[in-house]
């Protein structure tokens, strides 16, 4: 055998070696550029306390504070009551929030015994089964975007009419399980594509601190309350606006990655205890202070930035009381 085919056998024998041997060098590297990139060490920070959780079963309707929700992947759940399932239309389905009918605000929804219990200033309860199969299934229209409801019923129908009191007819339908949802990242990019909502204006969760609120109080002639702006979750315990750089939180189990500030609208100059709009308050002055940076501006336009959207990377329970912290890296 002469010295070629004596190599050509040698490395015919230990080629498998070699070969793991290479894998295992890459492996290694592959292992070390991941720690250093995708596995650095977390720094937790405690930055404040929940002080509220909030449902809105109804869109644009009255919040109900619980001491304990499950955050799931389409929002806050109370029971059998979802956080936006549940939406006033038009007879040719488009949506009804607030801003048209201020008096919305004013209708709180509960449940109790298997029946969805209506309540509105100078009315009587109305109660209608939660779970309709039998009824027609409504197509609707959110910012939009089309999104399904089943329809609540006749009954239902006559006293949201009867209470919001415009000489219209409208229906109140009812997200299911289902149904297709619709996805906020077809309105805005910055949402991750998996995210999907029922009938919020666009994120599942919203932040909202206590001390925010407080620092706006300053600025106003009347004081304004939390319900105003309708966040999920509401936090104490931290300065005015620090939600604003806490891009990633865990409460409990419940870990939630920010997305986007909340541009703010007309519907927070409708006052939630008695349904009055207000003219130019606390619209005007949130403008004179909390507009986005100019790079921005293709985003928020003109909307003032009050509260920050929250994007649910883990599901759990929260409890008012718990502690929330902030995951750097």
């Amino acid at each position: 055998m002469n010295f070629r085919d004596t190599v050509v056998n040698a490395f015919s024998q230990n080629k498998k070696a070699l070969l793991y041997a290479a894998g295992g060098i890459v492996a290694s590297l592959g292992l070390g550029f991941g720690y250093k990139y995708l596995l650095k060490p977390k720094k937790v920070t405690r930055v404040g306390v929940v002080s509220q959780l909030i449902i809105h079963p109804l869109k644009s309707g009255k919040g109900l504070s619980v001491t304990t929700a499950e955050c799931l992947d389409m929002g806050l759940k109370y029971g059998e009551l979802k956080d936006r399932h549940w939406l006033v239309i038009t007879e040719d389905g488009h949506q009804v929030t607030g801003r048209q009918e201020p008096r919305l605000v004013l209708v709180s929804m509960t449940i109790e015994g298997g029946e969805l219990c209506l309540n509105g200033p100078g009315m009587e309860e109305q109660r209608i089964p939660l779970q309709q199969p039998g009824n027609a299934v409504a197509n609707c229209r959110v910012w939009g975007a089309d999104i399904q409801g089943r329809d609540c019923g006749d009954q239902a129908s006559l006293w949201i009419s009867r209470f919001l009191d415009s000489g219209k007819t409208f229906r109140l339908v009812q997200f299911e399980s289902h149904m297709r949802p619709r996805r906020p990242v077809e309105k805005e990019p910055l949402f991750p594509p998996s995210e999907k909502v029922a009938y919020p204006d666009i994120g599942a969760v919203m932040l909202l601190s206590d001390a925010s609120v407080t620092d706006l109080n300053t600025r106003l002639e009347r004081d304004v309350t939390v319900a105003q702006f309708r966040p999920s979750v509401v936090v104490s315990d931290c300065a005015a606006y620090a939600e604003d750089s806490w891009d990633e939180i865990q409460i409990g189990d419940v870990r939630l990655s920010r997305v986007m500030s909340c541009g703010r609208c007309i519907f927070t100059k409708v006052n939630p205890e008695t349904a009055i709009v207000d003219s130019k308050q606390p619209l005007e002055t949130l403008k004179s202070y909390r507009l986005c940076d100019p790079s921005e501006k293709h985003i928020y336009k003109s909307s003032p930035l009050f509260g920050q959207y929250y994007s649910v990377r883990r599901c759990g329970v929260l409890k008012a009381g718990d502690p929330v912290y902030r995951i750097s890296y």
